[in-house]
Parts: C-alpha cells; sequence; structure tokens
C-alpha cells in the first residue's frame, strides 16, 4: 500500500492530532497529577515519581503528533525505572502509571515480535511489584493487590484500549486516504473526458476540413461556384469548432443527436457516400448527447479508413447503429476513439459494439429501454 498523500499528511493528521489533544490529554495530565498527589508524601518524593508521569504524558503527546518511535524508548526507560523505585523506596503502588501508559503506547513502534513484547510489558509490571515483598512482608494479602494484581490489571487494560485505538485511528486513516484516492480517480477520469471531446472536436474538424479543402482544389477549376461554397462551409466550420473548443473548456459544451445526423449526412454526401438514415424512434435525452458522440466518432472513422460508398445510420428504440461498406483487409479492427466511447457507454449503463464482416462494419450503441423512450412511427430519409 502507498503510503498517505501530502494533503492526507497536512489535514487528517493534523484533525486526529487536535482531537486526541482536546479529548484525551487533559484526563491524561490530570491522572498523573491526582496519582502523583496521593504517592508522594514528601518533597523529593516528588522529584523521584515526577519523571515517570512526564515521561507518560510526553509519550502520549508524541503519540498524537505520530512522532513516537523518537521519543518511545526513552521515554519507557525512564517511566520503567520510576516504578522499581516508587515499589522499593518510596512505597508508591501507583508509580507504575507511567509504565504502563508509556509502555503500552511504545508497544506501537514494535513491528516484529510484538506479543512477546506485550507480554515483557505485564511480566516487568508484576514481578516489580512482586519486589515489595522484599521490603514489606507483614501483608503478603494487601502487597500483592495493591503492587501486583492492580498495576497488572490496569496495565493489561490500557493496553488493549490503546491497541483497539490504534485500529480505530487507522480505520480513519484507510477512509481518508479511500476518500482521497476516490477524488484523484475522478480527476484523472475527467481528463480522460475532457481528452475524448477534444479528440472528437478537433479529430473530427481537421479531416472534414482536409476532404472540404481537397474537393475545393478538384473543383476550383472546373466549377468555380461550387469550389467557394466548399472553402465557405470550411470557414464556418472551423469557426464553429473554436466556439465548441470554448465551450468544452468551460464545460458548456452539449451535443445535438439531430444536428449531429444531418451533419454526418452532409459529409458523406460531400464525399460521394449514399446515405440512408431511418428514424425508428427518438431516444430519451439523457442518452442522445452520447449517441452524437458515437456518431461523430464513427463519420470520423469512415472518412479516414473505409472506401464506403454507402452507410445506413438506424435511430431504434435502443439506441443507434450505422453501419457501412467498403471495408479493406488491412482496416484497424479496433480504433481508439471507439474504445474510449466503448467505456463512457459502458458508465452510462449501455453497450457499444463494433463488428467487421464481408467488407461491412457495424457500430451499434444500445442502451436498457429505462434509458430510451419511444414513439410509434418510423421515419425514413433516403438520401
Amino acid at each position: 500500500m502507498t503510503g498517505p498523500s501530502p494533503r492526507f499528511t497536512a489535514s487528517t493528521q493534523r484533525r486526529l492530532r487536535r482531537l486526541n489533544l482536546a479529548t484525551s490529554l487533559p484526563p491524561v495530565v490530570f491522572a498523573a497529577v491526582i496519582l502523583l498527589y496521593i504517592d508522594a508524601r514528601t518533597w523529593w518524593h516528588v522529584v523521584v515519581l515526577a519523571p515517570g508521569a512526564v515521561a507518560a504524558v510526553v509519550a502520549f503527546e508524541r503519540w498524537t503528533a505520530n512522532d513516537l518511535s523518537r521519543f518511545a524508548l526513552p521515554c519507557v526507560v525512564v517511566a520503567g525505572a520510576v516504578w522499581p523505585v516508587g515499589v522499593l523506596v518510596t512505597g508508591s503502588p501507583n508509580a507504575y502509571w507511567g509504565i504502563c501508559a508509556a509502555g503500552s503506547l511504545a508497544l506501537r513502534e514494535v513491528r516484529r515480535r510484538r506479543t512477546l513484547a506485550v507480554a515483557g510489558l505485564f511480566a516487568y509490571v508484576a514481578v516489580v511489584g512482586a519486589a515489595r515483598l522484599l521490603v514489606q512482608r507483614d501483608d503478603i494479602g494487601d502487597v500483592l493487590v495493591a503492587y501486583v494484581l492492580v498495576p497488572t490489571v490496569l496495565t493489561v487494560v490500557v493496553t488493549v484500549l490503546t491497541m483497539v485505538g490504534e485500529r480505530f485511528y487507522d480505520l480513519i486513516r484507510e477512509l481518508e486516504q479511500t476518500r482521497e484516492r476516490e477524488a484523484e480517480l475522478a480527476v484523472v477520469r475527467e481528463r480522460v473526458r475532457f481528452a475524448s471531446d477534444l479528440h472528437d472536436i478537433q479529430g473530427h474538424t481537421l479531416h472534414v476540413v482536409k476532404l472540404k479543402i481537397a474537393l475545393a482544389q478538384k473543383l476550383l477549376l472546373s466549377d468555380a461556384g461550387r469550389a467557394e461554397k466548399e472553402l465557405r462551409e470550411t470557414y464556418a466550420l472551423v469557426s464553429d469548432t473554436i466556439v465548441q473548443t470554448k465551450e468544452l473548456a468551460y464545460a458548456q459544451r452539449r451535443l445535438n443527436l439531430t444536428a449531429e445526423i444531418e451533419n454526418a449526412k452532409n459529409l458523406f454526401e460531400a464525399a460521394g457516400i449514399r446515405v440512408r438514415v431511418t428514424r425508428e424512434a427518438e431516444v430519451d435525452s439523457r442518452v442522445s448527447e452520447l449517441l452524437g458522440q458515437v456518431l461523430r466518432e464513427t463519420t470520423t472513422n469512415i472518412l479516414r479508413h473505409a472506401q464506403a460508398t454507402q452507410v445506413q445510420i438506424t435511430l431504434s428504440e435502443s439506441g443507434i447503429t450505422i453501419v457501412n461498406d467498403g471495408v479493406t483487409a488491412d482496416a484497424p479492427a479496433e480504433l481508439s476513439g471507439l474504445s474510449v466511447l466503448k467505456q463512457r457507454v459502458a458508465g452510462d449503463g449501455g453497450e457499444l459494439t463494433v463488428q467487421q464482416h464481408d467488407g461491412r462494419f457495424r457500430t451499434a450503441a444500445v442502451f436498457p429501454p429505462a434509458h430510451t423512450g419511444t414513439t410509434p412511427a418510423a421515419r425514413r430519409d433516403d438520401q
């Protein structure tokens, strides 16, 4: 798994740190002061026991900052040294608190043999507490309860709660990382969509401009009026492309399926291709723009890759179908523009299929009935 992004480190980590500091640090400091007050009977007791409480507070504060690795060992050593002093010298049954807190937090830095480290922490607290019997033998039951049982049980409870809390914050980090990745994927998808739309506009227009200029050159001497008309249409097409590019940049571009069908007819006629358009039904406006993109991309591919003489465009209840002849043996079976559109159609619940058979190429975009609307009458435009 890759590490968190800089934005995750800068935002989520700060929020978690503020949450930990606001909700948990005050009780930790309060507990340290109370336990120190209970155990310290003279001023030098405070001097001896205070480093353990300070080590615990420092370990907790560094844990909230995700910077415990540099302080874990010093805090554990200091807190671990205070516990036997409290047991054997000052008679402080609560002196375990420093090693309990610092040790349970330091366990998260143990990457290998963590179970052994956990058992070692519990054993250390219990064995050191039992050492109180060396200086107080008159009341074994009270010693075992106050110096062994209570410190060991509380250390186990604190350690378990610390591990559960660690897992909880790990889940928060994973959820935040997932959200970050989804945002990044959304940006990538938007870039792909923008690149596809730009390809639809620029690639289609440039190829048509090339076709019209070539036609105007042929007509320049034999039919100057027709050549002038082709050049005017080329000029208008370039102007319209500039407008569409600006609309695309500002997310205002919308394709009109009816306009795209008419445009495709005009282009095929200009190239000397006979075209037939059959309207069996009108599709829902929610998918008409995507079908317009499929038609535009297919028109460009026919003009660029096929030697077509006939094209059949069928607008049906479920989508659109374009069939053309003139497919050569070396024609590409899979076209990059249609591959991109295939993913977009699938993302909207439809299916885009391309088939090549017996010199004919069939492109069909089909959507479920829920996405389409029907009209009872069919209309056919023959050219």
